[in-house]
Order: C-alpha cells, then structure tokens, then sequence
C-alpha cells in the first residue's frame, strides 16, 4: 500500500514559529556551549539546597575536572562514569567530561553490586564520579573493574557554608587513586583544555534498562545532542536566559541528562531535584525559585496536583509542564490543568536511542489529551504490523519506528545483534505500540512486549489502564497479561489497582470497577483479575515496572 505517512500530515499542526526543517550546527556540544556562554556568563546556573552556583563558576569548575581527566591520562572516546544523585557535582562531571572529549555514561546509584559491576566493565569507564554516602555498594566491586581513579564527592559538598562538613577519609584501595571530588577542583587549573573533538564522536554511554537481558549501553554522539537541543530550542519557542526549569528526572536517566545538556547550552537555570520523592521540599523550591518549566513523569504531576500546598501556588509564569516515560492518563491530566492552567501540559515520546524525544506536544497550539503529540521537525514516522513489516493505515495499531538526527546512529555498545534488531537503514524500531490520528497526532497504546494476547484478540493494555483511571475510586491501575490457568500457553487480562484515600478494598469495589469496565470495552479486555495493592512497583523516574508487577501478580508454581 501507498505509505499514507509521507505526507508528513502532522505539519499542519506545528506552531506557527516551528518550520518543516531545521538548519542544525555542524559542531561539538561543547563547541555550541562555548558560543553560547558570554550570553549567560553571570546568570544562575544551579540552584541547589540554598546554593546558587554561576555560569561563570560552573564553567570554571568543569574546565578543572576536564583537566583532571587529562591529567588521569584519558583520551578522547575514554568514558567516564558518574554515580551520583542530582548534585552539583553531575552537572559539573557532565561538563568537564564532555569538554575533555570524554564519553559520559550515567550510573544509577539504585543499581545492585552485580549490576554496578557490569556496567562499568562493560562500558570500560576509566574514571567513577562517586559518593561518599554511597560508596558502599561501589567499594564492595569497584576493584573488579577497570576503573583506575575516583573523584569522591562529599554529602555535604555545595551546600551553604554553614552547612558544610569536614570531609571524611576516603576509603583505601589498591591500585585505584581516591581523591575528593573539592581538592580535585582545587588543584587543577581552570583553563579550558580545548579539546578538538567531531561532531560525530560518541559523547554519551547512556544504559537501557535491559528488561530481556543484561541492560544495553546506547552511544550518542556530540551531533546527536546538537541536534536534538536545537530541535528543543525550536519547538519550545526558547527565549535565551529567561528560563528556570524544576526537573525531577535523574541525570543518569537520559531524559534528565538531556534537559541538563539543553539547560547548561542555552543558559537554563537549573534547580537541583536530589530526591524527587520529597514532593514538600519540591513545592518549597517552587515557591523559592518560580520555575517557568517543568519536567516530570506523570506520578510525580498527580500526586503534587493533589497537595494543598500545591494548589495554592501561583502557576501564571510556567510555560509548560513537560510530561513523558510513563503514561499520563487524560482524566488526571485533566485534573491537573484545573490546578496549573488549561493546556500546559505537553506531553511528549521518547526513549534513550532518540536523545530521548522523537514526540511532543505543541507548545501553543492544540493538544490532545493522551497523545504524545507531533514528531518533531526532520523527525520521519511509520507505523508497521510488528509480525510483517508492512505499513498499517493511519488511525490502526502497529510498531512506531522512526528516522531523525536525534536517533542514534552508533547503536549498542559491544552489542551488533541488539543493534541490528533496532536500527535498521536509520531507522529505530522502538518497540512501541502506537496509532496516528489523521491530524498526525500519535497516541501509544502499548509497549510490544506489554500487549496481552487473549485468544488471538490483541488488547493494549495502557489504553485500558486510562478507561480503569476513570472510575472514581481509582488513583491508579497497571495491566498485564499473565498466563490464563485454564488455557495452557494463553494469555489473560489481569489489573493491579491501587485505590484513592478512604475507599474500601471490598468486592463491592472490585465489582463496581469490573462493570464500569464492561459498560466500556469489549467481553475479551475484562480484567480477569483484579488485584488491590497499596502501590505499584516505579522505576528510579516513576514508571510502573510491569515486569516486577507479574512476579508479585503470578501465583508462584
């Protein structure tokens, strides 16, 4: 058939300040930073714990750590490994890694020993940003690694001097040169090193969360991020050193990596979310700071939008609220734009191997509750049957496969066949299950691997979570397919639900929720099961681990 998505039928709906295509610079992230820096040199960069570090200072402290990398003998295309929360010291090591020639790669501090281990032998990183109040999973393996130095940052480094701390000992360990993330700074000089470096060289290491096997390590190059940031600063129409973004997404997680890069490029100020759980101390930064944007995952939005503290806050200077990696229902969005304002939530589709966005809303024009939005200029999207390849007509189901200067072009690190699998002829096939309206609007209805199949009836599971979102005493509901004791080898429907304050976990509940179920979708969709729980498994970023959901789900053999 004739590919009905060539038209490209999502350009009539882009911003009028947003063009078809886009010229993007032919240069290093740090070369666009540099440009860009005596236009933001004396503004706030970081507001942290009651600390405001410069642009001028963040410049000065990152070409000291790029200096240091030198000076540990890593050359260009080395990695770098960062384990830490959001503290100053990873927008610092993002920074001075990246201007050495550096290639960065994100360590979640929530992984185990084992993983730890694997990821930094894997991605061969030289160098570990650590610290002191998590060293203990680090320390237990850190010799078993290839990693030759470690910059150890302080808990208390950075805050206000009436709050610092002496710093402790550091842990000794043979062969492996420990030195404090301060002293480090202190000694090396704040010259920038100037380190010639391609458009095309890998800048980041960024691990996926490897859900069929050991987690991936995608390789973005410098041209990836520059393209990506330009992409951003087009879309959402960025005015130069007039932003203050609150992003509670971690840095090791490429969403939150992605809008530090953007922030630092473009002169962003950046509030410094540590722990995204402590949603009283994030208000408190909001009324303190005054954000004019956001970027969450949706529970972090539902639970603040139903805060006191949050609903008295004063919403008239924030742009946008940037929601993506999870699903965000439409009647809470809904909910929450009673509170901040009509149309302010964009929500947007990313993913690692795409910088991470491919999707998002329009920044003023019109929005679709529970679509991800519009691809982003240059950005190419099909939608294909998953079993033959072939293109699917507008408004059916399929995999989302894409093609954009955003999307990675390296592939896997030391993984041919997991590249080969997902970019093919620069496409990436994302693994999601998506539809486009005939607007060009793109609405995901499933991950691939998420979708239940119930005697040959496909039923996507995120769009029968949003219907379950409705009942009124529901706060939130994730369904899997788990396998159907009756039928051996097939599939059935099965919802965990975890219910709003006060109402009663009773088989009135269940049965109310079953029948307003019924009332909407097809006999094969019912939840053969549904399972009360006082909450659902999240990822470090508040995705619901579907994974983790059908070993608590399916009764043990």
């Amino acid at each position: 058939m004739k590919d009905p998505y060539a038209s490209k039928p999502w350009l009539k709906f882009y911003d009028k300040h947003v063009p078809e295509k886009i010229n993007y610079p032919n240069k290093s992230y740090p070369e666009m930073y540099r440009e860009n820096f005596p236009k933001f040199k004396d503004m706030v960069a970081i507001h942290y714990a009651g600390t405001a570090i410069s642009f001028t200072e963040l410049e000065r402290m990152s070409n000291q750590f790029a200096n240091f990398l030198i000076k540990q003998g890593l050359k260009p295309g080395d990695v770098v490994g960062v384990n830490l929360p959001n503290v100053p010291a990873y927008y610092i090591a993002v920074l001075g890694t990246l201007k050495a020639g550096c290639i960065l790669s994100g360590v979640s501090p929530l992984l185990t020993q084992r993983e730890l281990e694997y990821q930094l032998n894997n991605s061969g990183a030289r160098v570990l940003v650590a610290m002191d109040l998590l060293w203990g999973n680090v320390g237990a393996i850190i010799a078993k690694t290839g990693v030759k130095a470690v910059a150890m940052v302080g808990i208390a480094d950075f805050l206000p001097s009436d709050k610092q701390a002496a710093p402790g000992a550091l842990p000794p360990v043979p062969g492996i040169t420990i030195n404090h993330f301060l002293e480090i700074l202190k000694e090396m000089p704040a010259t920038d090193p100037k380190v010639k470096i391609s458009p095309h060289a890998p800048a980041l290491m960024q691990y996926t969360g490897g859900t069929t096997g050991p987690s991936k390590g995608a390789v973005l190059t410098h041209k990836n991020m520059v393209d990506h940031i330009t992409q951003l600063v087009v879309w959402l129409d960025y005015k130069m050193g007039k932003s203050v973004i609150l992003s509670a997404f971690p840095l090791f997680h490429q969403a939150g990596l992605g809008v530090s890069m953007w922030s630092m490029a473009f002169g962003q100020t950046q509030i410094a979310v540590a722990n995204p759980r402590d949603l009283a101390g994030m208000i408190n930064m909001m009324k303190t700071y005054r954000p004019t944007a956001f970027c969450n995952v949706p529970t972090i939005y539902i639970e603040l939008g139903r805060m006191p503290a949050f609903k008295e806050l004063d919403f008239s200077n924030v742009q946008y609220f940037l929601s993506g990696a999870a699903p965000f229902p439409p009647e809470y969005i809904k909910d929450f734009e009673a509170v901040v304002g009509e149309g302010k939530v964009c929500e947007g589709l990313g993913m690692t191997e795409t910088s991470p966005l491919s999707c998002v809303s329009p920044c003023y024009g019109k929005k679709k509750a529970g679509s991800v939005g519009l691809p982003f200029p240059d950005v190419q999207i099909k939608i294909i049957d998953p079993v033959t390849n072939e293109i699917v007509p507008i408004g059916e189901a399929g995999e989302l496969v894409a093609k954009g200067p955003q999307v990675f072009t390296l592939g896997y690190h030391n993984m041919p066949e997991e590249t080969a699998h997902t970019l093919r002829d620069g496409w990436i096939y994302t693994g999601d299950i998506a539809r486009m309206d005939e607007d060009g609007y793109v609405w995901v209805v499933d991950r691939l691997k998420d979708m239940v199949n119930v005697s040959g009836y496909k039923v996507f599971t995120r769009e029968l979570d949003d219907i379950i979102c409705e009942h009124p005493a529901v706060a939130m509901a994730a369904t899997i397919g788990i396998p159907d004791p009756k039928r051996p080898g097939a599939e059935m429907v099965a919802t965990a639900v975890v219910l709003k304050p006060g109402v009663e976990k009773s088989e009135a509940t269940r049965t109310s929720i079953l029948d307003f179920i019924k009332e909407k979708e097809a006999p094969y969709k019912v939840p053969k099961k549904i399972e009360f729980m006082d909450q659902l498994p999240l990822s470090a970023v508040g995705k619901i681990l579907k994974r983790e959901l059908r070993s608590i789900m399916v009764p043990k053999a």
